[in-house]
């Protein structure tokens, strides 16, 4: 996987915002932030969890503080914002303007440069890919698969014989590295692919739901690149992906408020499809604003 990322070059003048309307956004911000981390916090100071709005906080590892922090984006000029918390801030630098503050693109481009390289390319090249939807959400019924012991203490919908059968009637065709490691020992063998890390950008599709929770992970790796309003936007869409890969898993989540999707049903089947397609749509048009945002084409010189 390449991993090289060139800084870009920016000519045209960046947006200026006054002190007024960026402090705005700011707070709006960080209010809807409040309310979408509202429960796991409650959760957290309870010392309760919940087996699917949890798991985004504990597999990725972000914190409610991550989503909370507002950011403008490359190419934005906050203004008077010289004297706040904000000029302490990494990767912030002043602007043209005295007394502003600017994301310092370039500089984060070139220290980072693996990392962007590494982020652009998955995102590219996932969002050129065409979708597939015939895995059917059977990645986690293969994590389980004649398996006595369990990741998870939730009891399975059909037991586990019934779940083994599901399996064995059915193709497997994951191609996402992350779920495929921990298929049992004895589903790897009946999936269609077997992906790798090194293989990671060359199978990604849209149309898989743990790439497109993913997206949330390329939003907070790229840090201040990414407008904060399109940072929410990508964990709100992770959320709602998470509820469908639990409603459509073999564990019986109805106790936690997700009715299943009975994917070993041509109905469930399809009501999987249909959701799925709405959330591959939604990723790629947030992996193109990611893109816009924190990898721009040059500017045109106008006297070119």
């Amino acid at each position: 996987m390449s991993t090289t990322a060139i800084a870009p070059t920016r000519t045209a003048a960046p947006v200026r915002l006054d002190a007024v309307d960026w402090r705005e956004r700011e707070r709006a911000h960080a209010e809807r932030a409040d309310a979408l981390t509202a429960e796991r916090r409650a959760r957290v100071a309870a010392g309760e969890s919940h087996p699917i709005d949890d798991f985004l906080f504990t597999y990725y590892s972000y914190s409610p503080r991550v989503l909370r922090r507002w950011h403008p984006g490359p190419g934005v000029e906050l203004a008077d914002a010289a004297d706040t918390p904000r000029a302490e801030w990494r990767w912030y630098a002043p602007g043209a303007t005295p007394g502003s503050l600017v994301v310092d693109h370039e500089a984060l481009a070139t220290e980072k440069a693996g990392l962007l390289g590494t982020v652009e390319r998955m995102l590219r090249l996932t969002a050129a890919r065409p979708a597939s939807f015939g895995c059917f959400g059977l990645h986690e019924w293969a994590m389980v698969y004649r398996q006595a012991e369990h990741r998870h203490d939730v009891p399975l919908r059909l037991g586990q014989r019934g779940t083994d059968e599901v399996v064995e009637a059915n193709d497997l065709r994951c191609t996402h590295i992350d779920a495929f490691r921990f298929f049992t020992d004895e589903a790897v063998p009946r999936n269609r692919f077997a992906p790798t890390r090194e293989t990671q950008a060359l199978l990604e599709q849209p149309g898989c739901l743990h790439a497109n929770m993913d997206v949330y992970k390329w939003a907070v790796k790229l840090g201040p690149l990414v407008p904060g309003e399109l940072l929410l936007d990508a964990f709100d869409l992770a959320r709602d992906i998470r509820w469908l890969d639990m409603a459509a898993s073999p564990y019986d989540v109805r106790p936690w408020g997700a009715e299943p999707v009975a994917i070993e049903t041509p109905e469930g089947k399809a009501e999987y499809v249909r959701r799925q397609r709405g959330f591959a749509e939604r990723a790629n048009a947030l992996r193109h604003r990611i893109l816009d945002a924190a990898f721009p084409a040059p500017a045109a010189d106008p006297a070119a």
